[in-house]
């Protein structure tokens, strides 16, 4: 009769490699290759407040890992979204369901007579804006350095496995 010794410990060691993949090795290497995007969308953002606002979130859900490079939802976001995308040509008024009773100083006061007051400048009760040119950066950044973030996350997955186990914890490495 042939005797098997160790085979809970197999057992064991292979329910929990999925898990420890996803956790210690997966995220960690998808933290990395989002890193470069970000790092590259913030040289190529044209306003610091879409600098600062720029993060990087990973998530695991359904199986797979999920890698995201956005900007904070603020002033941040609505600026790169004119700036990624741009904006097409369009008229601009005061409008009275918008101003909702507050003070506009100045506008408010010109807005009986149908003016609009634009630093300083009167343009009558509408201006035409001729819209603004899309300059992406998130998009741009993925492209142009998505090589570069596959080698990062690989370079991590090659750190962390050592003599065949998956070293290291789930918490993310510092990026300093």
């Amino acid at each position: 009769m042939v005797t098997v010794k160790g085979r809970e410990d197999v057992k064991r060691f292979l329910a929990t490699l999925p898990n420890e993949i996803e956790t210690k090795l997966l995220r960690g290497a998808g933290r990395a290759a989002g890193k470069v995007v970000k790092d590259d969308a913030e040289s190529r953002a044209l306003s610091k407040e879409v600098r600062e606002d720029l993060v990087l979130k990973t998530s695991a859900r359904d199986g797979r890992i999920v890698v995201k490079v956005t900007v904070k939802p603020g002033w941040g976001y609505s600026l790169g979204v004119w700036q990624e995308w741009g904006t097409a040509p369009h008229f601009i008024r005061v409008a009275e369901d918008q101003r909702q009773g507050r003070s506009i100083g100045r506008i408010n006061k010109l807005s009986k007579e149908g003016s609009l007051v634009i630093g300083g400048q009167f343009v009558g009760a509408t201006v035409f804006h001729p819209g603004a040119q899309a300059h992406p950066f998130l998009r741009l950044a993925l492209d142009l350095r998505g090589g570069e973030a596959i080698a990062a996350a690989q370079a991590y997955i090659n750190r962390r496995i050592a003599g065949g186990k998956i070293v290291g914890t789930a918490e993310p490495e510092d990026d300093a």
